[in-house]
């Protein structure tokens, strides 16, 4: 265990939290947490931006920080793993088979898994890149990593940055990036991204109508999914095939 502290103590020396520091506000304020879901219209368009994709997921799936399993019941996802243990007491109840574990160390085996749903939680953890070097460990040849971010240059990875700075329970120790530093990262594990969907461009705070998302990656949107395969897939890049080219745009 020497080495895991020694390892504990370098992320906190560079800044980024421990997944107890992170996790515990979650775990103590479940109910909340899962309250905010309840009639939001955030949900629902970040929701949409998933159920829009092309993209078709076989196999065993799994999501990485399920929380209360809002997403993970809404997709069909059947397992969750999180390592805050109250969320997952209502994922269960949502029939979402939970695992308590860290992203940084998946318990599972070498390419077991058709997919893995990675939604707001890559902010949170420790070491991002090894969480992804443990999803490209864990995918099968042809499998697909989901990943919804906050981009750190839009209003709303602003807003939550801000958040972050003032201490914020939920917020105080995530960490937001661009798109362009998480496809970089997906790069250099051996991932290619292979479709795209970015939405939520109303501010914060002044969210009153339904979204409908763009195919594109774009760094100013509140809500960004990336799709992710191993390289030397056999996946086809399903945005080029429907005539946009996965790309960065400015707003």
């Amino acid at each position: 265990m020497a080495h895991i502290d020694k390892k504990r103590q370098e992320l906190k020396k560079n800044g980024a939290p421990d997944w107890q520091q992170a996790s515990k506000v979650f775990d103590e304020r479940a109910p909340e947490y899962n309250k905010w879901f309840e009639g939001s219209l955030v949900y629902e368009i970040e929701l949409a931006a998933l159920r829009d994709l092309h993209t078709r997921t076989v196999g065993r799936q799994l999501e990485i920080g399920v929380g209360p399993g809002r997403f993970a019941e809404a997709l069909g996802i059947p397992l969750g793993l999180d390592p805050a243990w109250s969320p997952l007491l209502l994922a269960a109840e949502r029939g979402v088979k939970p695992c308590q574990a860290v992203g940084e160390r998946l318990p599972v085996l070498d390419g077991c898994l058709g997919a893995i749903f990675l939604l707001f939680t890559l902010c949170f953890t420790s070491n991002p890149q090894q969480v992804l070097a443990e999803c490209f460990r864990a995918l099968s040849g042809e499998g697909k990593l989901v990943l919804g971010m906050v981009p750190l240059s839009g209003k709303w990875g602003q807003a939550l940055n801000a958040k972050k700075n003032e201490g914020h329970d939920f917020y105080r120790y995530a960490r937001f990036y661009t798109i362009e530093t998480v496809r970089q990262w997906l790069d250099e594990v051996g991932f290619r991204v292979v479709e795209a969907r970015s939405t939520l461009y109303q501010p914060p705070g002044l969210v009153k109508k339904y979204e409908q998302p763009r195919q594109a990656l774009d760094e100013q949107a509140g809500f960004v999914v990336l799709v992710a395969v191993k390289k030397g897939s056999a996946a086809t890049n399903l945005d080029a095939e429907t005539g946009d080219k996965v790309v960065e745009t400015s707003g």
